[in-house]
């Protein structure tokens, strides 16, 4: 069965956007980037790859899925499809989806139909709250916990009330710049891999 990965930068109080909805603070250069672009091309941008050259390896992930607010900072850069390389999931309402991106008004469905599919993973892009109504779902979490406090702003997991869940530790990985990229699993997912 394919796993739901939510790849996500954070800041080391938890948010991984401010309150207006940027992530400028969170580091675009350094030593930690190298891991990023040969671990985790599958998840740049398809006009980050082409800008540095690389074709996407789709080893990791086939599929994607965001909330409208992560999309929406593709949209008003011009961009309709941000990941081209992968197949396109928003959850949305809205109804206007533009080609090449599909919507849905119900994420967990869809999430939970994809993974019975035949595939690669499904990367979780963001945001915090769809992460939160996902969380049932997700069977892996890799951090990119970055050096700033941001006092607030959007959470890891938007939402979320109820019993903790557990995720277990699997690989962490310190960089110069001060980024720290620390990869859990759902026990269920550990114990089946391993």
């Amino acid at each position: 069965m394919r796993e739901l990965t939510y790849y996500v930068a954070a800041s080391i109080d938890g948010f991984i956007a401010a309150p207006d909805g940027t992530f400028d603070a969170f580091l675009a250069e350094g030593d930690h980037m190298a891991a990023i672009v040969s671990d985790f091309a599958d998840a740049l941008p398809t006009h980050v790859l082409d800008a540095l050259g690389i074709r996407p390896p789709r080893t990791r992930f086939d599929t994607v899925i965001q909330g409208w607010n992560s999309y929406s900072v593709a949209l008003d850069a011009g961009i309709a499809n941000p990941y081209s390389h992968l197949a396109e999931y928003v959850a949305t309402h809205r109804t206007d989806e533009p080609s090449g991106v599909q919507y849905t008004s119900n994420a967990l469905a869809t999430v939970r139909a994809l993974k019975a599919e035949p595939g690669l993973g499904i990367y979780l892009c963001g945001g915090g709250s769809l992460a939160g109504s996902l969380l049932p779902e997700i069977d892996r979490l890799i951090i990119k916990s970055n050096p700033v406090v941001l006092g607030g702003g959007i959470p890891l997991f938007g939402g979320v009330t109820g019993a903790a869940t557990t995720f277990t530790p699997l690989s962490a990985a310190t960089f110069a710049s001060g980024v720290t990229i620390t990869e859990y699993v759902r026990p269920t997912t550990a114990t089946s891999a391993g």
